[in-house]
């Protein structure tokens, strides 16, 4: 289900976040590393799932911005690491603010399996993937982080509640190739939904954690 790429930036991602919150205390280090890379396999097992409903594939990989401003021709000589380097630098600049430091550093390409949905719908009748079936795949693994963050609260692992509701916040930002952006333009509605109850979360969070 994940290639070497795909794990190896997993890791690469899990290690920067933990860092970035846990600033070096090897016990907490530890423990965030193991919540966050749960955190994110949550996130991309759904989206995997829901993918391989609709008849297509998905890769992970780490988000790199290739373009500044409005303009076309506006590059960067290279792709900027984004989400290597925002974890980083939000904390950075977040520093008094307790685990919240950028989490969003993961996305993800889309095809359809053509072979499968000639079967199933007929040849060519579903052989791309529109930018409502690409909102939901994203949707799914917000979904399952909230859902976790729940499961994770009644249990009682604050923690673990926290990193879900953070990750979906920044993931749920509708700008680049974040999975925010694809849920807007796939579907605002649940665009809409899922920001409504990320926002109560963070609330909860606030407030009870």
């Amino acid at each position: 289900m994940l290639n070497k790429k795909e794990i190896i930036s997993i890791i690469i991602i899990t290690i920067i976040i933990a860092i970035s919150i846990s600033l070096l205390d090897t016990r907490k280090f530890i423990i965030t590393s193991l919540s966050i890379f749960v955190v994110l396999m949550i996130n991309i097992l759904a989206k995997k799932i829901m993918s391989f409903y609709l008849d297509s594939e998905i890769e992970i990989k780490i988000w790199e911005i290739e373009r500044f401003g409005f303009k076309p021709h506006h590059h960067f000589k290279k792709p900027l690491p984004a989400g290597a380097l925002f974890p980083i630098l939000s904390k950075i600049f977040l520093f008094p603010i307790k685990n919240f430091v950028w989490m969003a550093s993961l996305v993800f390409d889309v095809k359809p399996k053509v072979y499968r949905t000639a079967k199933r719908h007929g040849l060519y009748s579903f052989s791309e993937m529109t930018e409502e079936h690409i909102g939901y795949i994203a949707a799914a693994g917000i979904a399952a982080n909230l859902f976790f963050s729940i499961i994770g609260y009644l249990l009682g692992f604050p923690t673990f509640a926290r990193l879900n509701i953070y990750y979906s916040f920044f993931n749920i930002i509708p700008i680049s190739d974040l999975d925010g952006n694809k849920i807007f333009f796939g579907n605002k509605v649940v665009w809409f939904f899922l920001t409504t109850v990320i926002f109560f979360g963070l609330l909860l969070i606030i407030f009870t954690i």
